[in-house]
């Protein structure tokens, strides 16, 4: 049996090194029209910022590794121009001598990855101080104009790439202004989520321009300025496309491979393309949603790895299937880790899930040594109890939390679980009722007892007329600093005594500075016969975010 890979990154390795473990006797080939093989796309941005030193550092394997470990040939600056699938033969054109061969398979694997999308205008001319980060000679190409000394940088994209190449070029001295075609950075995430990153890139000092586009360009050779579609004028040194990526198709199109909704090729759990013995792994493949079960694309190094792993098995007798993503994805932005699992709010209701919505601000750790706040927004089907997805924002502990949930949610976790898990404690790591433990709880209690009111909930029954009975259970200092439109301030310690007062029938919402002492009043109210009361979800805290993210929209 004979093996042919195209393309040689996470996944197509991947192919090829499962395959050899399984067995000597398949013959194995591989190419890639690139120069380097095996390295690592999300390390990139951190050399071009320093903090990988030696780029060799993303590159640990060659051609020639590959032949001695697992007698694997591997051409790189070879493209594959055409397949005919009849005959199971490829046409192949060395890209330094240009002289072309045919190359003949048994099984042959799409490993060709996705390319960086080129925005418009930049796509209608070349400049030479325009760059994408997607391989290694990108970074080189970056480095090698880094000589120049450039001050002002334009990141076009808000995405994992733009966010991260943002951080790297403020620790490197550049002034950095990011243009965002979106309202928001980082929109697979919640709005309410992802403005808590924008303030805090704003504070680091960068220009952030949302819901624009840059419309015309300035420059021969190089882009000197540019203007935006709402007339905003920047001249940047460099420019940094960061605008989302498109798996590269062609060559499967054209031999009848077919597409799926994403636009990347359709595949089953076996990897496995509608075609006999041809195959799509990483991120030229569609995955699917482990909740919901429909296809969805996410590109990402760690379900590349997992794709060929699974493809190189079963071309080799093995029983390998692919179980679907959450869209489990973590970034950096300075000093601030954000987080997300599953749905997010906004997809969950796309869905058609009645969910309940939780914000819970706590520390990620004792904060006598040290814990920071940690903000983790995390969704519950109410018909179910199942939890759908989280987003957690904070300064450290997020991948810890996300990667519980994630496991939660992989195998059908109800919000009750979460609560129940035996989860490592001591002061330096956790709290005693950890964030993961504290939202199973206030989650499951929502959906049986205590129901929560997110802000955006509040102000529309607000602005629909709805009469309700706004609670604020805090000090009257805090209560004069800031407070939810329509509150009366009666503190906890108060209300035992005063709630007869207050009317029973009317909807009552109580809250306080980020949640607990919402939650103790809304308990004391229900005790005293109060029919329909929730708590407001992420107290004061969230709500006041929520009013300026709505202010600056």
């Amino acid at each position: 049996m004979k093996i042919v890979v195209i393309g040689s990154v996470a996944a197509g390795t991947s192919v090829a090194a499962k395959a050899r473990r399984n067995t000597e006797e398949a013959e194995i080939v591989v190419y890639d029209q690139g120069k380097d093989i095996s390295y690592s796309v999300c390390g990139i941005p951190y050399h071009i910022g320093g903090e990988v030193e030696e780029l060799s550092a993303l590159t640990p394997r060659n051609a020639a590794w590959f032949k001695k470990r697992y007698n694997v040939s591997v051409f790189t600056e070879h493209k594959v121009t055409h397949v005919d699938q009849a005959n199971k033969q490829l046409e192949v054109t060395d890209l330094v001598s240009g002289e072309k061969k045919l190359e003949n398979y048994d099984v042959l694997v799409f490993a060709t990855g996705a390319s960086p999308f080129t925005p418009p205008p930049f796509n209608q001319k070349e400049y030479d101080n325009v760059f994408q980060v997607r391989n290694i000679q990108d970074a080189r190409d970056i480095g090698a104009y880094s000589a120049k000394q450039p001050k002002k940088a334009l990141i076009i994209g808000a995405g994992f790439i733009g966010l991260e190449m943002t951080e790297q070029l403020i620790h490197k001295g550049l002034e950095v202004t990011i243009v965002q075609l979106e309202d928001q950075v980082m929109p697979p995430m919640d709005a309410d989520m992802t403005f808590r990153v924008e303030e805090h890139m704003r504070a680091k000092g960068v220009n952030l321009i949302l819901s624009d586009t840059v419309k015309t360009i300035e420059g021969e050779t190089s882009v000197e300025r540019v203007i935006t579609t709402n007339g905003v004028t920047i001249e940047p040194d460099i420019v940094i496309l960061a605008a989302g990526v498109r798996p590269n198709t062609e060559l499967a199109k054209e031999m009848g491979v077919e597409l799926g909704a994403s636009r990347a090729i359709a595949v089953n759990n076996k990897m496995q393309t509608n075609l006999p013995d041809v195959y799509a792994v990483g991120d030229v493949a569609e995955s699917f949603s482990v909740i919901t079960g429909k296809p969805i694309y996410r590109p990402l190094g760690s379900t590349a790895n997992k794709m060929g792993r699974i493809a190189g098995d079963v071309i080799t007798g093995g029983d390998l299937e692919h179980r679907g993503v959450l869209g489990t994805g973590i970034f950096r932005i300075f000093d601030l880790h954000v987080g997300q699992t599953g749905l997010t709010e906004k997809e969950a209701k796309k869905e058609g899930y009645d969910v309940e919505i939780l914000y819970n601000i706590k520390p990620d750790h004792a904060e006598y040594l040290g814990g920071k706040e940690l903000t983790i927004k995390a969704l519950a089907d109410k018909e179910t109890g199942r939890i759908l997805g989280a987003q957690a924002i904070g300064q450290g502990g997020v991948d810890k939390r996300i990667d519980v949930i994630a496991t939660a949610i992989t195998f059908k976790a109800k919000a009750e679980d979460l609560f129940h898990l035996d989860l490592a404690y001591a002061p330096p790591f956790a709290t005693t009722k950890d964030p993961v433990l504290y939202t199973g709880m206030a989650l499951d209690n929502a959906l049986k007892r205590n129901p929560l009111l997110t802000p955006a909930e509040l102000i529309r029954r607000q602005n629909s007329g709805e009469t309700l009975q706004i609670i604020d259970t805090r000090s009257k200092k805090d209560f004069d600093k800031s407070h939810v439109k329509g509150a009366i301030h009666v503190p906890l310690g108060e209300l035992r005594s005063s709630n007869a007062e207050l009317d029973k029938d009317v909807v009552t919402v109580t809250y306080c500075n980020k949640g607990v002492t919402g939650n103790a009043s809304q308990n004391l109210l229900l005790n005293y016969g109060f029919k329909k009361v929730y708590n407001l979800s992420g107290g004061n805290k969230n709500y006041q975010s929520y009013l300026k993210m709505l202010a600056q929209k």
